[in-house]
């Protein structure tokens, strides 16, 4: 339940409350962090005034039950200004208690559409660490958690869905370490991001632990609840590979298979697997008037809909170097994630023999070069509500293979390599990967990425067909 402030000795204080009722953003309050860090797309996702370093999430979940979700999450962040109060974000449910380093909050009271926002007893000094712990319960935002038609819940959604299941700092630039206990009905099994801790059970009911230890943007955090068929192999370095199957999917041993040829591919391609465990997380159709079907890049384990496929493997698991360990700063940068994986799988078919020239690039831009609504949208900053638009998968994989045939193979490699390594478990925005670009090849790419990136029209003909490329200018 909302607990209202029980004393403000101040009136400035009171400017607070009442500001915090309004949904106003306490950027000017002196000791407060803002709610909502501007992001040019979502503005009111995230908060200001800390940095989160690890989320401990603790779930309770019936799948007979499967309006209610029993929450108790722990938030270890670092105060990067003196705070008298802070938010964090929070769909729905209600919230039991707040304490902040073992105490109980001041007050706390919920604010728009998903802040929740907390006065501690104390002020947080800057450059303290503290602990916000939340207890919760109710049903969960249907934007994130989806009810399965085999009866079982999975957490999966971009660009939003960890507010639907635990607080957080909602914004991909705040990224942390995870913790996920899941209990749930004897029978039935959660799987989480990177590796198992230790299972229990007791009184009916199982417990399951999952870690993941490299930092992890919010929307790439998941859990899936099911009556799940789980296999287990590793990869050549030794990395463990867990894929786990919801009951009404078919169990595909090929893909499974290959699911470990295509990530040491991407290795050769993109550098060391960047985490502890791999594998995939298989689910059925989701229920209710919100039901799609959705693969998406969850850390070290994506989750797939319907079953395991070729294409879908590789590109999920592209992301795991592209958006999952190198996140964007913020989602102008989408391209950063899929023009890369939608382009790792144009590697994948040349890999298997395709002719990546004749065969993809020059027929996609005789198909389209009279189209101009397939240039028109532009690959980094492509506006409001085009964050993930089909442009960033067609025209960036047309763009990565231009750069390709511009600077070369081992320039273009050693720029993929390069932007992994140096990025690795961190963020970056696409005018870096340009840097990054000319830098390695030692070109001028300004005019290259001008055209490709930020405009809106076909490519001038020397970039549309640059290098060996030319050959095909006339067919």
């Amino acid at each position: 339940m909302r607990t209202p402030p029980t004393h403000l000795r101040r009136t400035t204080r009171a400017a607070l409350a009442a500001a915090t009722a309004l949904g106003i953003a306490l950027t000017a309050v002196p000791a407060a962090g803002a709610t909502g860090l501007k992001d040019p797309y979502f503005p009111d996702d995230g908060n200001s005034g800390y940095d989160v370093a690890h989320y401990d999430v603790h779930i309770g979940y019936d799948p007979a039950r499967a309006d209610h979700l029993d929450g108790d999450t722990t938030v270890t962040a670092r105060a990067t200004h003196t705070l008298d109060r802070f938010a964090l974000d929070l769909k729905g449910f209600e919230v039991a208690s707040v304490t902040v380093n073992g105490i109980p909050a001041r007050s706390f009271s919920r604010s728009g559409e998903h802040k929740l926002v907390v006065e501690p007893a104390h002020r947080v000094a800057k450059g303290a660490t503290f602990a916000v712990r939340v207890k919760y319960a109710g049903k969960p935002d249907a934007e994130g958690w989806h009810v399965l038609s085999s009866g079982g819940a999975n957490a999966a959604g971009e660009p939003h869905s960890a507010t639907s299941w635990y607080p957080s700092n909602d914004h991909p630039s705040d990224k942390a370490t995870f913790a996920l206990t899941a209990t749930v009905p004897d029978g039935w099994t959660a799987i989480g991001n990177g590796l198992p801790g230790p299972t229990t059970t007791e009184g009916g009911r199982t417990t399951f632990r999952w870690h993941e230890d490299r930092p992890m943007a919010t929307y790439l955090s998941t859990v899936a609840i099911d009556r799940f068929t789980v296999h287990r192999s590793q990869l050549a370095d030794g990395t463990p590979v867990i894929t786990a199957y919801g009951p009404d999917v078919p169990v595909d041993a090929p893909t499974e298979a290959l699911q470990n040829d295509i990530l040491g591919f991407l290795v050769s391609k993109f550098g060391p697997y960047p985490f502890s465990s791999a594998g995939a997380i298989v689910v059925g159709w989701s229920t209710g008037p919100h039901a799609r079907a959705l693969d998406l890049e969850t850390q070290s384990r994506p989750t797939y809909t319907g079953g395991l496929f070729d294409v879908a493997v590789v590109h999920e698991n592209a992301h795991q170097w592209f958006g999952d360990s190198v996140s964007f700063s913020d989602w102008r940068d989408g391209c950063l994630a899929e023009c890369f994986a939608q382009y790792a799988n144009q590697l994948w078919e040349e890999h298997k023999g395709a002719n990546l020239d004749t065969g993809f690039y020059a027929p996609l831009i005789k198909e389209n070069k009279d189209n101009p609504a397939y240039w028109s949208t532009k690959l980094y900053d492509p506006g409001k509500g085009k964050e993930l638009d089909p442009a960033l998968y067609f025209k960036g994989s047309l763009m990565l293979h231009a750069l390709r045939r511009t600077v070369g193979d081992d320039a273009f490699f050693n720029t993929l390599r390069s932007w992994t390594s140096s990025h690795a478990y961190g963020n970056a925005s696409f005018p870096e990967f340009e840097a990054l670009a000319a830098k390695v090849s030692g070109k001028d790419l300004k005019g290259f990425f001008d055209a490709w990136a930020h405009g809106t029209t076909i490519p001038p003909k020397q970039y549309l067909y640059p290098g060996g490329l030319a050959a095909l200018a006339d067919q």
